[in-house]
Parts: C-alpha cells; sequence; structure tokens
C-alpha cells in the first residue's frame, strides 16, 4: 500500500495515529517525541508559573501560555491594549516575555520618569539597540558608540539645526512639496485646475516621498536631492527593510534583507563619502544650509577631527529617523484633517488673516510666521500625542536597580527590584492616551490645547520645563521632561534634537497642502500598525481632495 495516500486528512493527530502502522518502532518513537514534544514544553510552562513560588522581590510577571515567545503575539498585535489590560492585571510595574528577553514595564508618569530619567550607568539605550542601529547607520555613530561619544555627535548635529538655518528651510519645504504636487500622478485633479473634480491618495505613500525630498533639499544638501534617483530609492528601501522588528529580535538571521541592507549600507556610505571629498576638491559648491557643512568642522573634545565615515553614517541616521517620524506623523495629521474640515478651514482662516495678500492669494509664511499659527500647533500637538511615532522605548539593566516605592511595591516596607540584564521598557503612548490623565482621551480634539489652564498645556509645560529647569547631557541644555505626560520625542539623555525641525516640517506640509486643497476622508481614521518601528496607519489610508478657489 502506499503509506501517503493512505493517510488521513484530519490533523496531526490523525496522522500519528495512522503513522504509527506503518513506521518501525523507533520511528514511531521519534515521531511521538517530535509531536509531543511542544505539547510537553507548554505544559511545563504553564506549571512553572502556577506551582513554583515567586520571588516576592522582583515584578509580577504576565502569565503566558508558550514558552520563549511568551506574550510576543499580543505586545506585538497591539501594545497600547496589552499594556492596558496587564496594568489592570498587575498595576504599572509587570514583566513580560518577549522571545526569551525579560521586559519589565514601568507605565505612567512615573514609570516614563523611571526608565527615561535614569542613569545611564544602569539604564543602557545602547545594549537596548545597538545590534539593530548598527548595520542600518553604521558601528561608530549612534547606539555603537559609548554613551558619551553618542551625546557629542548629538551636539555636531545640533550645530546644523540653528534658526537662521530653520529660516531657509521653510521656503525649501514648501517649494518641494509645490514641485511635488505639480508632477505626481495621484494629484492630476489639482494639476487641472478643475474646482470640481474630486482625487485620492494614498497619503502615506504621497508623504514618505515627499518628506524624503523636503529632508534632502534641506538638511541633506543639493547634492543628494539631485541624486534621489532609482538607483538611491532602491538603496534607501534596502536599508530602511533592515530596520524592522524583526531585524531587532532577531539581529543575525540569514535572510536576504539582511544582506541587501548590508549591501545598501556599503553604497549609500560611499555615495556620501564622495559629496564630501568632491565639496572639498571644489567640484561641488558647499552649502552652509546643510548638515555636511555643520559636520565637516567639528571635533571630539580630545581634540580628533570627527571622520568623514562618521559624517556618512551620521547623516544615514538622520535620513532613516527623521524620514520615518515625519511622513508617519505628517499622515496622521492629514487623515485627522480630512475627516474633520472644519478644522482645515480653520487653518485656512488663519493662513488668510495673517498671509493674505490684497488679491486673495496667500504668500508664503516666514519662519518666525510658522511658529506663531495656534491653530497649527494645536493640530501638530494634537496628532503626536494619539499617534507618536514610537510606542515602546527600551533600555538594558546594567546593574540591579529598585523600583521606586510610589511606583510600585509589593509591601510597604519593600520595594521591587529590576534584576541585571533585564530590559525596561517605557511607553510614553500610555499616559498620552489614559483615560484618567485626559478627558476624552481617545477623541482627536485640537481644541484641547487652547486651555492655558487646562491638562493639556499642563503637560506641555511640564515636558518644555518653563520653570527653567534644563539639564546638559553633553550636548547642549535640553528640557528633561520625563516626568510629563506628553513625551511626543522621548525624554531625558535621548530626546530628540530634531524636534524644531520636524515641526517645522510638519507645519510647513500642513499649511501648504491645507491651502491647496479640500480634503475629505471616506472611512473613519485607520487604526494602527504596530507591526513596523514607526506606527504606521493601516489600510485604507487614501484621502479624497479637489483643488481650493485659489493656490
Amino acid at each position: 500500500m502506499n503509506v501517503t495516500t493512505a493517510l488521513p486528512v484530519d490533523g496531526w493527530a490523525g496522522y500519528a495515529a495512522e503513522a504509527q502502522r506503518y513506521l518501525p518502532p523507533p520511528t514511531r518513537l521519534a515521531l511521538l517525541c517530535l509531536l509531543n514534544v511542544p505539547i510537553l514544553a507548554v505544559v511545563l510552562n504553564v506549571l512553572k508559573q502556577l506551582i513554583l513560588p515567586r520571588d516576592p522581590s522582583l515584578p509580577p510577571e504576565v502569565f503566558h501560555w508558550l514558552p520563549y515567545i511568551g506574550s510576543a503575539p499580543a505586545y506585538g498585535q497591539d501594545p497600547l491594549a496589552f499594556f492596558f489590560k496587564c496594568r489592570e492585571k498587575y498595576g504599572d510595574v509587570f514583566t513580560f516575555i518577549l522571545f526569551g528577553r525579560k521586559v519589565t514595564v514601568a507605565l505612567g508618569t512615573q514609570g516614563n520618569n523611571f526608565v527615561l530619567g535614569g542613569k545611564v550607568a544602569h539604564f543602557s539605550a545602547e545594549d537596548a539597540y545597538k545590534d539593530v542601529t548598527g548595520p542600518v547607520f553604521g558601528d561608530d555613530v549612534v547606539y555603537s558608540v559609548p554613551n558619551e561619544v553618542f551625546m557629542e555627535q548629538k551636539k555636531f548635529v545640533k550645530f546644523g539645526l540653528t534658526t537662521e538655518n530653520f529660516r531657509a528651510y521653510v521656503g525649501m519645504v514648501q517649494n518641494e512639496i509645490t514641485q511635488f504636487m505639480e508632477h505626481e500622478p495621484a494629484f492630476q485633479t489639482w494639476q487641472m485646475n478643475d474646482i470640481n473634480e474630486w482625487g485620492k491618495f494614498d497619503v502615506l505613500k504621497v508623504l514618505q516621498q515627499v518628506t524624503m525630498l523636503a529632508a534632502a533639499r534641506t538638511l541633506q544638501g543639493k547634492e543628494v536631492r539631485d541624486g534621489m534617483d532609482k538607483s538611491f530609492a532602491a538603496l534607501y528601501e534596502d536599508l530602511d527593510n533592515g530596520f524592522t522588528p524583526i531585524h531587532f529580535m532577531f539581529p543575525k538571521l540569514p535572510l536576504p534583507s539582511y544582506r541587501k541592507r548590508d549591501i545598501a549600507h556599503k553604497k549609500m556610505t560611499e555615495y556620501y563619502l564622495n559629496i564630501l571629498k568632491n565639496r572639498r576638491d571644489g567640484k561641488s559648491v558647499m552649502e552652509d544650509t546643510d548638515m555636511l557643512a555643520a559636520l565637516s568642522n567639528q571635533k571630539y573634545r580630545d581634540g580628533r577631527t570627527l571622520p568623514d565615515t562618521e559624517i556618512a553614517h551620521i547623516m544615514l541616521a538622520l535620513l532613516l529617523a527623521g524620514h520615518h517620524t515625519s511622513s508617519t506623523t505628517g499622515s496622521w495629521a492629514l487623515l485627522h484633517l480630512a475627516s474633520r474640515p472644519d478644522i482645515a478651514d480653520a487653518i485656512l482662516e488663519e493662513q488668510t488673516k495673517q498671509f493674505g495678500n490684497p488679491d486673495g492669494t496667500l504668500r508664503p509664511p516666514t519662519y518666525e510666521e510658522l511658529k506663531g499659527l495656534p491653530v497649527l500647533d494645536s493640530v501638530i500637538r494634537e496628532t503626536l500625542r494619539m499617534h507618536p511615532p514610537i510606542h515602546s522605548i527600551m533600555r538594558v539593566i546594567r546593574a540591579d536597580v529598585p523600583v521606586p516605592p510610589t511606583l510600585a511595591a509589593p509591601s510597604k516596607d519593600s520595594a521591587y527590584v529590576v534584576p541585571k540584564g533585564h530590559y525596561v521598557l517605557a511607553s510614553p503612548i500610555v499616559s498620552q492616551m489614559d483615560p484618567r490623565l485626559w478627558n476624552e482621551a481617545e477623541k482627536w480634539e485640537p481644541s484641547r490645547w487652547n486651555d492655558e489652564n487646562g491638562q493639556a498645556q499642563q503637560a506641555f509645560k511640564l515636558y518644555a520645563d518653563e520653570n527653567g529647569e534644563k539639564v546638559d547631557y553633553g550636548f547642549g541644555a535640553v528640557s528633561k521632561g520625563t516626568e510629563s505626560p506628553y513625551q511626543p520625542f522621548g525624554a531625558g539623555r535621548h530626546r530628540c534634537i530634531g524636534e524644531q525641525f520636524a515641526y517645522l516640517q510638519l507645519g510647513t506640509l500642513i499649511v501648504t497642502i491645507v491651502r491647496a486643497v479640500e480634503m475629505r476622508l471616506p472611512n473613519e481614521v485607520p487604526k494602527h500598525d504596530y507591526h513596523t518601528m514607526v506606527t504606521m496607519p493601516c489600510k485604507p489610508r487614501e484621502i479624497h481632495y479637489r483643488r481650493r478657489k485659489f493656490d
């Protein structure tokens, strides 16, 4: 008899039972072990959690069925829902298993302060992220170097983020957006100058392109912008595909995306090195406003000149990090504005009052004027409250750390201890979406930022440390902001130094698009897609638009 045709099709149980009739005893034993080992592992994992006594000094551990995998499925599918559910059962501090890692979560404002305001000797961002950022950015920058070196590199970048440069950037960003709309097929209806015809565009796809062009023309420099052809886009895509959750969890898998990432990193590094060489050889004109110019003359405290390879790798880090956050935040903002035309109209009215010409057209805003638009500002802040780019911020514990009793304590006389080797995790989105801290937390309502004494403004003031308490971590005095329930750009020593540029780019983007087109959303605002490093909107994410009566 043919064994294959005789086997039933009612699953593994039927397969195992039928196979025993045809296989020799040793093979049958091996098959039974193979089939039963996973079941036995699950049973032993459950019994271990239910029967063995728990160390009272450790935070409670989230129950999980699968050994090693742990709570990865629930966390990966919807981390916000996972955190809120765990908080109800375990409190603000708990530990869950994530593919063999023990991750201790600290929620709320005190949890954010515990993790993000912790001493660098105990809370290491480098140990948490170097395996994923090193191959993408380079092994001599960001999290692949000691923290004090990274802080100096952030200081070098800040030399390029000047008010004078920002003033020049506004017009550059606006020009890139306008030119893109004039040539992008998705905006054919707008190009036809037909105010009655509606078109549509995928907002994330469009903003990924336009923010890349805008960032290239401003921070990256004219040579990078002019060199953005299909080959550059392909290299960027290969590099970007190496910066995903799977690469974070499993940094050395023998997969094509890993090999393509490494090849793209090498070629894009050479691309920047050639630009630097051409500038020094006088073959291209040095621009004073781009980041390459700012980095070219920097030196470390010990007198060492910043090498060209490190300049190239810092530029790669700026390209990827800034592109993701701006494109996703801009997408969320336009999706909400398309669902709330009244607020889009308020942004337009705000511009009409300040930038209106006698003939009914609108002149471009200056950098200072862009910062003085309260409706626009409230739209950006509210979008960042509900959709911060990063939902989880991790550190690795380098020495046993006690949890403050005010955050979580098993009794009045003791405190939990997070052991060396654990990951710790802060999730600012939890405090930004906490119904205990915000009225109608799940509702996108920019007007909440209009009340000077309201909860939103108080949270922002705490984030900005308006009482004057600044901290210098090595790259200049900045607001600490770790105790605020609003932390859209992180907090503490790793707070994003590109915050002001992000506001500039987002503000210019929204202003330019709102004055060009009316927008409507045919469906509800999309759900979050948590399967990427940066939280993007799920499909469908198409916005319907038509040209306004004036430009």
